[in-house]
């Protein structure tokens, strides 16, 4: 049998000269174990000095620590087993376990006290990660508590939670929005009161046209107010839709007024013109397109309906989905749907009003600059207000460089000014200008929104639904 491996207590006393007891020792026995307790003689004093153990009997290893008697190790004691064995034990089990370290600050602590009653109430992993997705919380966010992802961080707060025998009721369902009457009639007053409008200047001349068109201009606006404070086009988070960005608020009337006075404008520039005011009519020295802007004022109800269509659709494959990433592949369809079905209304309002007044439907401009409202109020409906307003800004910015070019161009010797609108118009008409730019912004709020409106957290309720 091989010699045990020694320990350091061991390789001290042979340092000092006096040898371990060895394995296997030649004059010493099992029953030398059994004898007196420690016979240890003076120093230097032989064989009898000394009390060699002898193998153990059981079938436990020889422990090579305990092969070493008397006083030769100080602070050492003997066996509290057998008081004649003689072994000295390792003074090691005297000594009191050490505390264990206070790890690092845990922290998903924090985030299961906030959401105690989601993962309490959830019956599966799921639950809480579609929760915790509707309260904000993102892959982003769940890299900052060390986890890969939402279902990662949710699957830990799942198993935290203590759970007794009886499984936990399933939690409700998000209530849908409600069709209420006084939304429905509060999106269809912009509309009348600008076919009013429309009316009233097709009927009257002169002063009376000016301060007809005056007051359309302002009922059409406190109505369209009105409208986006309630219903679903509102901000659910109680910030009033009027006072909500002012940048954002004065891109929309530049736009708006774009849409009505901008392409007359723009035709009237080449030649030297305007020379009056705009009178309302498109056959005036300042041409307006009345038709496109009433089909926009009254697009808003179309709008409203496509926003309670997402809104509730998306709240009910939210409730019914089995895992985010089946929400996201259901809720794009929707999106992309509802989208579609506004500007399916906002053609068939274009080409009602074009028919009805007589004048051309201007579907490029009018198309473009309905989809890029539409999606702006969408995201910002969903608490996403820093894109819209991007790009609302660019589209504006747009229209205002392409109208100063041209009347820059008149100055002495800035003529070159005007020459890159002046192609673009000569190629394509005065339509090119808002039609590029609304279009290049509502492209690109779709694909913001394609990322943004399908994902749980942008279906969040956080009022009673309307």
């Amino acid at each position: 049998m091989a010699e045990p491996k020694r320990g350091a207590d061991e390789d001290a006393v042979l340092a000092e000269g006096v040898p371990a007891g060895g394995v296997d020792a030649p004059d010493a026995g099992v029953g030398d174990l059994n004898g007196p307790a420690s016979r240890v003689g003076p120093a230097g004093g032989g064989s009898s000095g000394r009390d060699r153990p002898g193998r153990p009997g059981g079938a436990d290893p020889w422990d090579a620590r305990a092969a070493v008697s008397g006083p030769a190790l100080p602070g050492a004691r003997r066996d509290p087993g057998p008081a004649a064995a003689g072994v000295v034990t390792d003074p090691a089990p005297d000594r009191k376990p050490a505390a264990p370290r206070r790890g690092a600050v845990d922290p998903v602590k924090a985030l299961l006290h906030r959401h105690r009653e989601l993962c309490e109430r959830a019956v599966d992993p799921l639950e809480i990660a579609a929760g915790l997705e509707a309260h904000g919380v993102t892959d982003r966010t769940a890299a900052r508590f060390r986890h890969r992802d939402v279902f990662s961080l949710a699957e830990e707060l799942y198993a935290r939670v203590p759970r007794g025998g009886e499984p936990c009721p399933r939690p409700a369902a998000a209530p849908e929005p409600g069709i209420r009457a006084d939304w429905v009639l509060l999106t269809l007053l912009p509309g009348a009161l600008a076919a009013a409008t429309v009316a009233g200047l097709r009927l009257t001349h002169g002063q009376p046209r000016l301060l007809t068109a005056l007051g359309g201009l302002l009922a059409v606006a406190l109505a369209t107010r009105a409208a986006l404070r309630r219903g679903p086009l509102a901000d659910p988070s109680g910030t009033r839709a009027w006072h909500a960005a002012s940048g954002t608020r004065a891109w929309t009337l530049w736009l708006l007024g774009y849409s009505l006075f901008g392409d007359g404008l723009l035709q009237a520039v080449p030649a030297a013109g305007p020379d009056a005011l705009p009178t309302g009519t498109p056959d005036g020295s300042w041409p307006t397109a009345t038709a496109p802007a009433l089909a926009l004022v009254l697009a808003c109800a179309p709008a409203a309906w496509c926003a309670h269509l997402l809104t509730a659709g998306a709240r009910r494959r939210l409730a019914g989905s089995r895992g985010l990433e089946d929400f996201t592949a259901a809720a794009k369809p929707l999106l992309f749907g509802t989208f579609a079905l506004f500007l399916g209304a906002l053609t068939a309002l274009l080409l009602l009003c074009g028919t009805v007044l007589h004048e051309p439907a201007a579907y490029p401009q009018a198309l473009t600059l309905g989809a890029l409202l539409l999606l702006a109020r969408l995201l910002a409906v969903h608490h996403h207000r820093r894109a819209p307003a991007l790009t609302l800004g660019a589209a504006a910015a747009t229209e205002a460089v392409a109208l100063a070019l041209p009347l820059a161009g008149r100055l002495p010797g800035c003529a070159v000014l005007g020459t890159p609108v002046e192609t673009l118009v000569n190629a394509w008409g005065e339509a090119a200008v808002p039609a590029l730019a609304c279009g290049a912004a509502a492209l690109a709020l779709l694909l913001h929104a394609g990322r943004t409106l399908t994902r749980a957290s942008a279906h969040a309720p956080t009022t009673t639904p309307e």
